[in-house]
Formats: C-alpha cells, structure tokens, sequence
C-alpha cells in the first residue's frame, strides 16, 4: 500500500487543547505517505440507540471517515480518571448499530497528554478495554503517558528535543503496526 489514511480521534474539545496539539506535531513524525486526518467529534449528538435506524448527518460522516482509515490514532486526555465522554460517545456511535462497527480490524495506537504526573494513564487503559472489545488491534508498546512541561512542543509546535526521540520511537512503531495490519 502506498498511502494510508489516519483517522485521528482526539478526545478534547478545548481550543487550546494538548492533545489536538500532540496529534498534530505526532503527525509531522510520521512518514510522507501516512497522511492523517482528525475527525470531528465535537457535533455529535448524544448516542441514543433509537436513532440508528436514522442517524445524524454527523454520525454518518464520522462512520464514513473511520470506514476509509487504514488506521487510527486516539490521543486523549484523562477526564476523572476514565476517558472524556465526548470520545466515548464518538466510540458508541461508530459501532452501533449492532453488527455495524466502523472500528472492527482498524489498527490503533493510543497516546495522551496531560499536566498530571501520571499522564493519561488511566484513560488510556480504559480506552484499551474498550477498543479490545470493539475488534480494535491496538499497539501495546511501547505506552505514551506524556507530561506536559515546558519544551514538549517547540515554537513552531513541534515535539520539543527532550521528549523528540522518545515519540519517534513510538511513532515509528505504530507506523509498523499499522502496516503489519494492512499489507496481508
């Protein structure tokens, strides 16, 4: 395969949010041929299983997005220690109705952001049971609890030097994930 097409879930609606900034500077490490897209979660309507005989507009373009990717890649913060409920969401709508799950076989990497000592640890793990229920292979190693400090991100929002060859080093394994899942 010559292109593969990233379906980037980033699970922080904030502006100014770390992890939509560690998406986008995750991307730049990644190979010419590994474009990635974010997908917009932020309009979804809330899952209610009475609409998926007519859903939304927007959960049908995210079902479309997910469908086209030959991978994901998850970044998202840790909201009480579990995974922001706007990502939950976007996971429900995309694999209901039942037998319909835009996530089943996509190959994933999961990483995150936050000020907090123990990063987004448990979001992550939680994230991990889910997308294991969902038929998802996921990169286990290596993990990515990000701290964010000073010098993560570089003036042009880059990943900083001290924390550069650690996030090319996963980066440069969830690229061969992706590929031993796509070149069969």
């Amino acid at each position: 395969m010559s292109q593969y097409q990233i379906a980037v879930v980033v699970g922080s609606l904030r502006r100014d949010s770390y992890n939509c900034r560690l998406a986008t500077a995750v991307s730049r490490l990644a190979p010419s041929n590994f474009l990635f897209s974010q997908v917009q979660i932020g309009d979804l309507p809330l899952y209610n299983q009475d609409d998926d005989s007519r859903p939304a507009d927007s959960v049908s373009r995210l079902k479309s997005e997910i469908s086209a990717a030959q991978g994901l890649l998850f970044v998202t913060p840790e909201y009480n220690r579990s995974l922001p409920g706007v990502l939950k969401n976007a996971i429900d709508h995309a694999s209901r109705p039942y037998g319909q799950n835009a996530w089943a076989g996509k190959p994933a990497g999961v990483l995150g952001a936050s000020i907090g000592a123990i990063g987004t640890a448990m979001a992550q793990q939680h994230l991990r049971n889910i997308l294991a229920y969902l038929d998802v292979p996921t990169l286990g190693q290596p993990e990515a609890f990000v701290h964010v400090k000073e010098g993560l991100f570089d003036e042009a929002g880059n990943i900083g030097e001290g924390s550069r060859q650690f996030l090319q080093n996963w980066v440069d394994r969830y690229v061969a994930w992706v590929k031993q899942h796509n070149d069969r």
